[in-house]
């Protein structure tokens, strides 16, 4: 496979020379750095460069791991190129290391994800699992076989991540807890073709036509498909696997199901009960052809994406055998039907193979037939060269890779796409533009967090207690849109909570019940979603928080551990306790969270515009009063906010309704002092 070096693009166009070759043999088995780590390959930087990794194997398909750099040769446009970088990259995930080896790394922060994710021995895997083009049951019976592939045939050292078409890709962390991935990918639950509202965002969408809601669809995915391969472009330089779990994509749907509103299906669509609808109209088949041609279109973009941040695509379809496309009571006839599931199918085989991945089709045992996966990112050449033509313009460039041994079979991508005068003229701004603050960054680091793998979200708090102590609150909520229904039996009841201090010493023990409402969290206020609040005090110093989720029936769904550090907010200087955001609906309901403390505080920062948020700041030995200001995602200020001081609280509300879709910094700052905190919000819609 390949990719253009996009991040080096920038340096190469600002005018700095340009790094020298590196070796062009790999280095010698064993060889390793002063730090013990294996050694990181090198690869020369510009905008002219390009690798290509390579899959060698015999005719039984067994690897061929004995090459040399001049067994092979490379062209591009049909004019041949020298290799400068050649490197037989041999992988297992950790599955053969020394039992007695340092356990892998656990990634808890952003840095974690990028200092494990470049390393050599490393590999990613992230799983799309497309809940807008699978259908339901299709889901239900893939989640399995997902799981078993990733407990049977990744390995500890392994990095691992997974993506639904909605989430936002600030929230993608790469990890190693298999445990948390398998969770995740038990929430999986497809929806193709089916158009009830699970959020605010689908809720905009139901009152439009089906082709339309169909088409918004594929978009949403397409382009969150876009955005996890450029992350994983950004975390490693070699190969990396997505593996996209969709039943294939169409811009276009048969004439009974063109329904002129999307949540009443048959409703004003009189080709509703007549199966034979479209069948050999010559305008249907222009109208396709028409629409396959845009959707090419659209699939080129991601897989254009693919090429340059090296990632390769496997098209997994959950059906297994597939042998219609609609369901019987969709009313469609054969032909029809035959002709849209061949056309969904070729999207799949499109992006699989311009990206040198497969497309996993009409296979009942997924499991085994996903292992081809591993073994893809097991063993391959990767090799480099700096591309004779150097082009900067926009286009395809077709790549062919030969092995000069007779019975070698080889596999690579296709080409490239090279960067556009468009593409160098954008990096170049990205590379002089200001840095972003590290504060700033730091705050917007908390949004990465991968929700969908806990069942619930959780918020810790912390405020001047009595007689020394600090006044500990700690919030969980379900981890459920608002209205959603639960998925499977996981439906959390009570949480039961354990605090110790680093001697041992209990702070609390005692069971969380949903007694007490969340979102909006306004006393009196109906439940939405199950949740609930407790407070109590310790000392400042070390302290361990001990979680375990519980359902109904008393049965444990999730555990965690977190060790903290409790604040010490009795000193005579200013200082801040844990800014409280709670979130309402209504003028009314922020009124009554300004008049009663009691009110649970929102334990998400994701909102919509329509939201209100009321926040208030324990803010000890400020005179001088607070400050608080919207700042953008670079910590430049948009708007100032008016701050009462309630007490030694200060109070203020964060109008979100001007503000587009998009992630931004609360600044609370102490009057006349240095003292600062940063908040960062999400909005989603």
């Amino acid at each position: 496979m390949l990719v253009g070096v996009l991040a080096a693009a920038g340096a190469t166009v600002l005018g700095q020379q340009q790094a020298q070759p590196d070796q062009a043999a790999p280095a010698p088995a064993g060889q390793q750095q002063a730090n013990g780590q294996p050694q990181q390959p090198t690869f020369r930087g510009g905008i002219n460069f390009v690798r290509v990794d390579v899959i060698a194997s015999a005719r039984d398909g067994a690897v061929v791991a004995d090459l040399q750099q001049g067994d092979f040769e490379v062209t591009e446009d049909g004019k041949p190129q020298k290799i400068e970088t050649f490197k037989f990259v041999e992988l297992d995930g950790g599955l053969m290391q020394d039992p007695n080896a340092p356990a892998p790394r656990r990634i808890r922060t952003d840095a974690d994800e990028e200092v494990e994710a470049a390393r050599d021995d490393v590999r990613l895997f992230a799983f799309f699992l497309d809940e807008y083009h699978v259908r339901r049951e299709s889901s239900m019976a893939s989640r399995q076989e997902i799981s078993r592939f990733i407990e049977t045939q990744l390995g500890p050292t392994d990095m691992i991540a997974i993506m639904y078409p909605l989430q936002p890709i600030a929230s993608i962390r790469f990890t190693r807890n298999h445990e948390a991935i398998r969770r995740g990918i038990e929430q999986f639950l497809g929806r193709k073709f089916e158009y009830e509202p699970k959020n605010e965002y689908e809720q905009k969408l139901m009152y439009l036509p089906t082709e339309t809601v169909e088409r918004v669809r594929n978009q949403i995915s397409l382009s969150a498909m876009e955005s996890l391969v450029s992350h994983m472009g950004g975390l490693k330089e070699g190969r990396k696997t997505m593996v996209l779990v969709s039943e294939g994509y169409s811009n276009m749907l048969p004439p009974q199901m063109r329904n002129p509103v999307s949540s009443n299906p048959g409703v004003g669509n009189p080709a509703h009960n007549d199966p034979n609808a479209g069948r050999d109209d010559p305008n249907e088949f222009r109208a396709m052809q028409l629409s396959n041609f845009d959707m090419q279109e659209d699939l080129r973009q991601i897989y254009q994406a693919a090429n340059r941040n090296n990632v390769s695509i496997y098209a997994v379809d959950p059906r297994g055998l597939a042998t219609n496309e609609f369901n019987i009571a969709e009313n469609i006839n054969t032909s029809t039907d035959r002709d849209y599931l061949n056309s969904t199918m070729d999207t799949l085989r499109v992006m699989a193979e311009q990206t040198d991945g497969r497309a996993i089709l009409n296979r009942n045992d997924l499991t085994l037939a996903m292992k081809q996966i591993v073994r893809d990112a097991s063993a391959y050449y990767l090799l480099g060269y700096s591309s004779i033509a150097a082009p900067t313009d926009g286009k395809f460039h077709e790549i062919k890779v030969r092995i000069r041994k007779p019975g070698v079979q080889v596999r690579s991508r296709k080409g490239y796409w090279a960067v556009s005068p468009a593409d160098v003229d954008r990096m170049t701004k990205v590379a002089t533009a200001a840095p972003v603050p590290k504060p700033v960054q730091n705050a917007l680091a908390t949004l990465a967090y991968p929700t969908r793998m806990r069942i619930i979200r959780t918020w810790i708090g912390a405020e001047r207690g009595e007689n020394g102590k600090t006044r500990m609150t700690f919030v969980w909520e379900a981890n459920r849109a608002p209205g959603a229904p639960a998925r499977g039996t996981e439906q959390p009841a009570r949480v039961s909570v354990t605090a110790v201090g680093a001697d041992g010493s209990p702070y609390f023990r005692g069971r969380i019940p949903t007694s007490i409402p969340s979102a909006p969290a306004v006393p009196g206020a109906a439940s939405a979603v199950p949740g609930a609040k407790v407070t109590f005090d310790a000392p400042p110093g070390p302290m361990q928080l001990r979680l375990s989720v519980e359902g109904a029936d008393a049965q444990v769904l999730d555990a965690e551990s977190r060790d903290l550090t409790v604040p010490d907010l009795t000193a005579a200087a200013t200082i801040f306790g844990t800014p409280v955001i709670y979130r309402a609906r209504t003028a009314r309901d922020v009124q009554l969270l300004r008049t009663n403390r009691d009110g649970t505080p929102s334990p998400v920062r994701e909102f919509l515009r329509t939201d209100r948020l009321l926040v208030r700041v324990p803010a000890y030995g400020a005179p001088s009063g607070v400050t608080a200001k919207i700042l953008n995602r670079a910590g430049q200020p948009i708007s100032e906010l008016s701050v009462a001081m309630e007490g030694s609280d200060a109070v203020f509300e964060a109008p979100l309704a001007p503000l587009p879709s998009g992630e931004y910094i609360l600044e609370i700052s102490a009057a006349g002092t240095e003292l600062k905190e940063l908040v960062a919000f999400r909005i989603s819609g």
